[in-house]
């Protein structure tokens, strides 16, 4: 399921060619929204950054479901025969590799526009690591979950955002932490974002199966 998710993302290069300049056009603009102040842009470094991927996260889910969408996929999902927890885990693996390889840009990104010096490099991928996995599995039970629905693009925010905010804050302040250099500060944000990752994995393992068939 994962190796045909991304094999379909490589052939039809939306990651590339739209998802990765909308997510630099973001830190884009919030660089000129504070550059006359870049001490403040400097302190919201790790904000923005997670901000930027969370929007990515959102597209990201979008386009993952709406490939099965066309020519009664879903159906084909349902009569594979398929393990639902294997279905869910390799789309929420796809979905992972894809956010990875988008924060991996946006890094560079920090660093070339808000000067950012990346301190701490271990509480920084470790946040980042358990971070992706908690978003690419909330936005895989989620957009099952609104799949169905004929408003499922505007839907989908409305359903995940609100629970992937403590992941924002989380991934925030861990991200605070390492760039300041008190790695110390950001070890219970980096516990707190492996709960959160550990909670949905299991969520989507259990539910995805109903989540499929309601669908």
């Amino acid at each position: 399921m994962a190796g045909k998710d991304l094999r379909v993302e490589l052939r039809s290069r939306v990651a590339t060619n739209q998802v990765a300049p909308f997510a630099l056009a973001v830190l884009v603009l919030f660089a000129f929204a504070l550059d006359p102040n870049r001490g403040l842009l400097a302190r919201a470094t790790a904000g923005l950054f997670w901000v930027a991927v969370l929007l990515c996260t959102l597209l990201a889910v979008q386009r993952s479901f709406a490939m099965e969408a066309a020519d009664s996929a879903r159906d084909g999902l349902r009569l594979s025969g398929l393990d639902p927890a294997g279905i869910f885990l390799g789309k929420a693996a796809a979905v992972l590799v894809q956010l990875l390889v988008l924060e991996a840009l946006l890094a560079v990104g920090i660093v070339v526009l808000y000067g950012s010096h990346l301190h701490g490099a271990l509480l920084l991928l470790g946040s980042s690591s358990a971070a992706t996995v908690g978003l690419a599995a909330a936005g895989t039970v989620y957009g099952m979950l609104a799949a169905g629905l004929r408003v499922r693009e505007t839907l989908l925010p409305l359903l995940l955002l609100p629970v992937v905010a403590p992941v924002l804050l989380a991934a925030t302040r861990s991200w605070e932490a390492a760039l300041s250099g008190a790695t110390a500060d950001g070890n219970p944000w980096l516990q707190l974002l492996g709960v959160f990752a550990v909670v949905y994995l299991t969520v989507g393992v259990v539910a995805f199966g109903p989540l499929l068939e309601d669908a």
